[in-house]
């Protein structure tokens, strides 16, 4: 089958047939529901882990919470994210006795696996504020989490905020894997239109050509907000 063939079946499967709907309607939405609400809570429990990381350890609770994110941090870095999704919807759910569907099962894995790489983003951008800054807080009488929170935390966040958005990229990229788990993504939706006639090569293309607008749109917008930031740090 030549290449016109091939274009004239993902056409009439594509558009004449509605196939574009449900990659849009769903395919496209599960993708950036489970991209960007893996990464609000990537970022939430990422911050937190990265703040008990450079936490002084004079204590013995701050010690422990540091064991206790170290083995946390190198489970998920160290396993391939499809792995963790297997485990979270085949091991550890059913293990539990709970009942969580594959779209909200492929947001929790990809929400604390997230949370594994921004935490040490979160570390490297928290150590990289001048120490002043954390003296200066506890000087006004500020406890040292009001000052971590209020201080350190958002400037660490204006000097990540390129590395954060290479993460909802990957994110984004790594939905692809949630099939594994009977979640529909667009890879999913993509592959279903190609099984209609065995024929996946204009699908594939699609597929790709549709991740790399997404990409190229996220990058646009986090430039933005650093040129933002930027202009905001002038002012």
């Amino acid at each position: 089958m030549n290449f016109a063939s091939k274009f004239d079946v993902f056409w009439e499967l594509f558009i004449v047939q509605g196939g574009w709907k449900r990659v849009l309607s769903v395919g496209l939405v599960n993708t950036l529901l489970i991209a960007v609400l893996g990464l609000l809570i990537g970022i939430v429990l990422g911050t937190l882990i990265g703040a008990v990381k450079v936490m002084p350890k004079y204590k013995l609770l701050p010690k422990i919470l540091d064991k206790i994110c170290t083995v946390y941090v190198g489970f998920f870095r160290g396993t391939p994210i499809v792995v963790q999704l297997l485990i979270g919807y085949y091991v550890l759910w059913p293990l539990l006795g709970i009942t969580i569907s594959p779209l909200n099962t492929s947001i929790i894995i990809f929400g604390l696996n997230s949370a594994a790489y921004v935490s040490e983003i979160m570390r490297g951008g928290i150590l990289s504020i001048d120490p002043g800054q954390m003296e200066a807080g506890r000087a006004l009488g500020l406890s040292y989490s009001t000052t971590m929170i209020k201080i350190v935390i958002p400037q660490a966040i204006k000097n990540i905020l390129p590395t954060l958005g290479n993460e909802f990229i990957a994110l984004i990229k790594d939905t692809s894997v949630v099939s594994f788990v009977a979640a529909t993504d667009l890879y999913k939706t993509f592959t279903e239109i190609g099984n209609v006639r065995y024929e996946y090569f204009m699908p594939y293309l699609a597929m790709a050509l549709m991740y790399m607008i997404l990409v190229f749109i996220i990058s646009c917008g986090v430039k933005a907000m650093e040129r933002s930031l930027r202009k905001s740090d002038k002012n």
